[in-house]
């Protein structure tokens, strides 16, 4: 598996990570299945599995996909030395709902409870879920900077930042990492000036899903131009969405959502497949706004 640096940390993490999230929400796998799921991406070379603390199916259920993985990752008899655990913290379900929740005392609490779900030790990557305008970021940040001081966090990212935000973010604590949503319908961070911002200050760029979510996945066979290179190719519509977006740019690494082991296994197959330029502006055409 090609590997990339985690932002300018000297630790190596795969160039194609795995999205834990389906693994918990409310039309999840049987455990068994998902454990399967984690361990054949482990066996694939993924050494950066991605969840948060709301990946789950309501207030009841939280912390969910933390203990998923860190039950999965405890049961691998392979190597998982190099293996990181990126997890989220900011976000609430009440009744299956998405609300923010910037709450410093809440994300100090949410912080020690994903730090125990994934077995109490440090938490290789926690990431602030989005910013929540009642709070300022420079508040929510600061139990992140307490816990890195503390060692319970070894690294921090942010999600769903702008520009200026992931600048007041840094002025907080280090930043290794941003995470937006970024895919064929999606096209913003090339627009807002993330993307660029994070290559330029060696910040690895987590894109999250990629391949346009449950709802919109099965679309992509509608893109002519995907669906044609793929075919040209013999690969699937989600290989080369996926090697779309890690030519896009240096600091792109995707974490493409899997519940079923053919998924992770065709996913890792992106890292083989490469566009042109010609066919990366194909791409680019075919999916303007």
């Amino acid at each position: 598996m090609e590997t990339k640096e985690l932002g300018h940390t000297g630790v190596k993490i795969s160039a194609i990570a795995l999205g834990g999230m389906p693994m918990s929400l409310s039309s999840r796998p049987p455990e068994s299945e998902s454990i399967k799921v984690i361990h054949r991406a482990l066996d694939l070379g993924v050494t950066l599995i991605d969840t948060a603390d709301s990946y789950c199916k309501d207030e009841s259920d939280k912390h969910h996909n933390e203990g998923l993985i860190s039950k999965a990752l405890s049961s691998y008899s392979g190597d998982k030395s190099n293996v990181l655990v990126a997890t989220k913290g900011g976000l609430m379900r009440p009744n299956g709902s998405w609300t923010r929740n910037g709450n410093p005392d809440h994300l100090r609490e949410t912080i020690r409870i994903s730090f125990e779900a994934l077995g109490g030790k440090p938490i290789d990557v926690w990431q602030y879920h989005p910013p929540d305008t009642d709070y300022t970021i420079e508040a929510s940040l600061k139990p992140a900077k307490e816990a890195v001081e503390q060692g319970t966090i070894r690294f921090v990212g942010v999600s769903n930042f702008s520009v200026e935000q992931i600048k007041r973010a840094r002025d907080v604590v280090e930043i290794v990492s941003v995470q937006n949503q970024y895919n064929p319908w999606n096209r913003q961070p090339e627009e807002d000036g993330v993307l660029e911002y994070c290559e330029k200050e060696q910040l690895t760029f987590l894109p999250w899903s990629p391949l346009g979510g449950s709802r919109r996945v099965g679309k992509l066979e509608d893109i002519d131009a995907i669906a044609q290179l793929a075919q040209e190719k013999s690969v699937s519509v989600y290989n080369i969405v996926l090697a779309w977006l890690r030519a896009k740019s240096p600091a792109i690494v995707p974490i493409p959502g899997a519940s079923k082991v053919s998924s992770i296994e065709d996913s890792v197959r992106a890292v083989d497949v490469n566009l042109s330029d010609e066919e990366v502006a194909k791409i680019n055409r075919a999916t303007a706004s």
